[in-house]
């Protein structure tokens, strides 16, 4: 036979106190003294009793919970480090505040469909590149979120890259090493017309490299330069390496636009025979901790991803916790730094055929 519920009564009758003060004793134990509050909490343990959650949010209209939206399903997200940098960030707020995290990945491919079923107190959109669909619903239903790696939006609080910068100085570097056929590996953005309706970091990134690219006479549209999406997984970058290296004129310098994907490429690299930087330089975007200890070691754009976190769940518990619309948005805008390692050197004299 299932053992009944302990209830509220019950400890209330263990401490020999009213209902009212076990209340506070899990609510606002302030009100109470000492000696009464570790006496209702002493008989709590005794008898085995716990809150039942959903009574609790029903009374006090909180979670105490944050969603992390997604851009991408749970499998992928955990197989890319730079989500365990991200989480180690957010963790920290939700430490510091007694918050808990709850991981919403999109449901039946969509980030709008999974908001209604979180039951968390605020959102962090990671990610949004060009649906500005969730931004409209979250409005709609009054529910604090904070954007990140996504576009500016006005009144929304929001941390992004200066993604431009940084692509644009490793794209400079590139072409003032010799490299004019140039491969650039992009995260997959399932948009339809070309690098040039892409959005959010994606389009950021293009930006920087289009810029470095015109100060030297090329353009995305030259024949020496390459645009290829590809997932934004580890396997996504041994794709894009053999497609890329199956062509008739292959590129002296492939440009991942995350570390993940270079982690692909210079697998498959490996396994092709293809001497990594004098055959082909490599370079990454991020900075994940694989990145120093890769052989190799990665070029690449470091970016604050622990801070990206850290301040997107500050930014999420004021608005959730505040009386009233702040008068100023948090849209913090984080720097880059390009790192360079030995994945990257001169262009070959004459590129590989």
């Amino acid at each position: 036979m299932a053992r009944n519920r302990i209830t509220i009564q019950d400890v209330a009758n263990r401490a020999n106190v009213s209902k009212s003060a076990v209340s506070l004793a899990y609510n606002d134990s302030k009100k109470l003294s000492e000696a009464t509050l570790q006496n209702i909490l002493r008989a709590a343990e005794e008898l085995g009793y716990s809150q039942d959650p959903a009574a609790r949010m029903l009374r006090t209209q909180r979670t105490d919970s944050l969603g992390l939206l997604l851009p991408q399903q749970l499998d992928k997200v955990l197989e890319n480090p730079y989500y365990t940098q991200f989480l180690q960030g957010i963790g920290q707020t939700c430490q510091q505040e007694g918050l808990t995290l709850l991981l919403v990945p999109p449901l039946r491919g969509s980030m709008l469909k999974a908001i209604p079923y979180a039951a968390v107190d605020g959102f962090i959109v990671s990610g949004l590149e060009y649906d500005r669909g969730e931004v409209t619903a979250l409005r709609q239903r009054g529910i604090p979120f904070v954007l990140v790696d996504s576009e500016w939006h006005e009144g929304v609080p929001s941390v992004e890259l200066d993604e431009t910068e940084g692509m644009r100085e490793l794209v400079d570097y590139l072409l003032r090493q010799g490299h004019r056929r140039i491969a650039f590996i992009a995260i997959e953005t399932d948009t339809a017309g070309g690098y040039q309706n892409w959005r959010g970091p994606v389009q950021r990134r293009m930006q920087g490299a289009t810029e470095s690219l015109a100060q030297y006479g090329l353009s995305p549209e030259s024949d020496s330069i390459t645009i290829v999406e590809t997932p934004c997984t580890r396997l996504g970058g041994v794709t894009a390496f053999r497609t890329l290296w199956a062509q008739d004129e292959r590129p002296t310098a492939m440009v991942a636009f995350s570390d993940i994907i270079a982690f692909g490429i210079l697998d498959a690299a490996r396994e092709a025979g293809v001497d990594v930087p004098s055959q082909l330089s490599v370079s990454g975007f991020d900075d994940l901790s694989e990145a120093s200890w890769t052989m190799p070691s990665l070029t690449t754009i470091r970016q604050p991803i622990a801070t990206k976190g850290r301040l997107a769940a500050e930014y999420l518990v004021e608005a959730i916790t505040a009386s009233s619309p702040p008068d100023t948005t948090h849209q913090q805008r984080l720097s880059t730094a390009l790192l360079l390692r030995g994945s990257t050197g001169a262009a070959p004299a004459l590129g590989p055929t």
